[in-house]
């Protein structure tokens, strides 16, 4: 990967919406037509259209290398917007680059284009957490394009895929590609990555990108805890048959808690070389420091846990209070009713592991930090979508005694969380350059990578 290339993602202010991602992909297609073709792959449920710019470089001829690159698998995490409409750019302008990288690029414009355009309030900022959190969506765990694949395994077994799962499904089995990434982010905290295999060579490369921009490396909490870390900031992707082992040694019940498997596990059938990059909004050196602290890691994990289980409680008891008066059946109630429960897995998960003899060590400065940005993350989020199912309720009329009492003391206990989110450590709200260079720098090196090893 070339570092000057680096240097042509441009300064934003903003992140891209919908429209404004479909809008650049047609125009590609319009102003390069011996190089870029627009094609429909699918569609939403609520009728969207899923489109997908292919860039091949003309004199290559049929590339037997293919990449994918899609962006919003999750709603909530806009930056590959701007990132693949970058991409697309430069690839549909630049000779050269389409020749170095020896693919033929299938970039699609957004995965949730429902989902995303509930997180739309959030893109033009304030970048703040509470303004994140209040504007905040993501869908249940089984109406998620990257945890609906179909998965089957002891007693598990899901095949509820969803239209927009199908259509990566069809993207993948037609092109058999030898790159795939979908464009994920994570919130605060250091840069981290994803690879569904080991890869030293990718891996040195990956983690050298976020120094550039003076962003840290992930050396907290990984996102579950059954996920193995190949070295510091990347881990092998999650496999569903792993968490499910995992869960199932604690002595829950795994199928509470996995749906469907990923597209990192649905492409290795073709040999695939799957990344994710994990690039967060807010930094702070802390969340690279591997310093001891005087907390001891086993008491850290079980503070974790009452923190998360309160929480559930105060949201649990909002939901059963307000269900029997609820009429829409809004995406946010149905997020409410598959997150809130999902609280007190994650408790039983941290208070089921927290005695195990390696936890008796002291905590990292990387790790307290984590536990704290988690349980902030949680709050923010998920009182948010509580708070926006109710007030859906009152905008259409359902003001009943309840509802209205409930979200007037929801948005109370909110403010507070709220409050307390902000007066921590102080954070730095990454430039969204950055944010789009990392992962653009990501998919160039994975691509490249992938392309010499199936050429080897």
């Amino acid at each position: 990967m070339l570092i000057s290339e680096l240097d042509t993602v441009p300064d934003f202010d903003r992140f891209a919406t919908v429209d404004e991602v479909h809008a650049t992909l047609t125009r590609l297609a319009t102003d390069h037509p011996g190089v870029a073709s627009l094609r429909r792959i699918g569609t939403s449920r609520l009728g969207d259209p899923m489109l997908c710019l292919t860039v091949r470089d003309p004199a290559a001829g049929d590339s037997p290398h293919d990449a994918i690159v899609a962006a919003g698998p999750h709603p909530n995490e806009p930056i590959g917007g701007l990132t693949v409409s970058h991409l697309a750019a430069r690839l549909c302008a630049d000779a050269e680059l389409r020749r170095s990288t020896g693919c033929a690029w299938h970039i699609v414009g957004c995965l949730d284009p429902d989902g995303t355009r509930l997180n739309e309030g959030w893109f033009a900022g304030p970048f703040t957490k509470p303004h994140y959190g209040r504007h905040f969506y993501r869908p249940a765990v089984d109406e998620q394009v990257e945890w609906t694949f179909p998965f089957a395994y002891k007693r598990a077994y899901f095949d509820r895929v969803m239209p927009e799962t199908l259509a990566l499904m069809r993207l993948i089995d037609d092109t058999r590609p030898a790159f795939v990434t979908t464009l994920h982010n994570g919130e605060s905290g250091g840069v981290f990555y994803y690879l569904n295999r080991p890869e030293p060579e990718l891996q040195a490369v990956l983690k050298a990108l976020p120094a550039r921009y003076g962003v840290p490396l992930h050396a907290g909490e990984p996102e579950h805890p059954s996920v193995r870390q190949l070295e510091q900031a990347v881990y092998l992707a999650p496999s569903m048959e792993h968490a499910y082992d995992y869960i199932e040694a604690l002595g829950q019940d795994p199928t509470e808690h996995i749906s469907g498997a990923a597209s990192d596990s649905y492409i290795k059938r073709y040999g695939a070389l799957g990344l994710t990059a994990e690039v967060p909004y807010w930094t702070d050196a802390s969340a690279g420091d591997t310093a001891p602290t005087d907390r001891v890691y086993r008491d850290l994990v079980l503070a974790q846990a009452a923190d998360l289980r309160a929480t559930f409680e105060v949201l649990d008891e909002t939901l059963a209070a307000v269900s029997g008066d609820l009429v829409t059946g809004s995406p946010f109630i149905r997020a409410s009713r598959s997150f809130i429960p999902m609280l007190a897995g994650m408790a039983a998960t941290d208070e089921g592991r927290a005695d195990a003899p390696e936890n008796d060590r002291p905590a990292t400065v990387a790790e307290v930090a984590s536990c704290r940005n988690l349980l902030h993350s949680a709050r923010l989020r998920f009182g948010g979508m509580l708070l926006r199912a109710l007030e859906g309720e009152l905008a259409v009329g359902n003001g009943t005694p309840v509802v209205r009492t409930r979200a007037r003391a929801l948005s109370e206990t909110y403010a507070k969380w709220c409050a307390e989110a902000e007066s921590g450590p102080a954070e730095q709200t990454i430039p969204i350059r950055h944010l789009v260079a990392i992962q653009y720098g990501g998919i160039l090196a994975g691509a490249r990578h992938a392309r010499r090893r199936a050429t080897a």
